[in-house]
């Protein structure tokens, strides 16, 4: 039985030496995930990108791990809610 879809939103940040590779895109093709940027600034030196990740649960564990494997910080982006 397949598992409802989550979605999770990231923080990550590219050391310099990881800039010009296509991380996002080898995530998105390596795992049964749909990335979705939401906010980026990338230089020649430093890169951040605010990335959503929906599939599911178990796919998005895979690729967290991933993405920390290929040298990429990776930390989770809290839900402000204010009621």
């Amino acid at each position: 039985m397949e598992e409802p879809l989550a979605s999770l939103k990231i923080h990550i940040t590219f050391p310099e030496v990881k800039i010009k590779e296509p991380i996002i895109y080898q995530i998105g093709r390596d795992y049964k995930i749909v990335t979705n940027i939401r906010k980026a600034d990338v230089t020649e030196k430093t890169g951040w990108v605010d990335l959503e990740l929906t599939g599911e649960p178990s796919e998005i564990e895979r690729a967290l791990t991933g993405l920390k494997q290929k040298g990429v910080k990776v930390d989770p982006i809290e839900k402000n809610v204010i009621e």
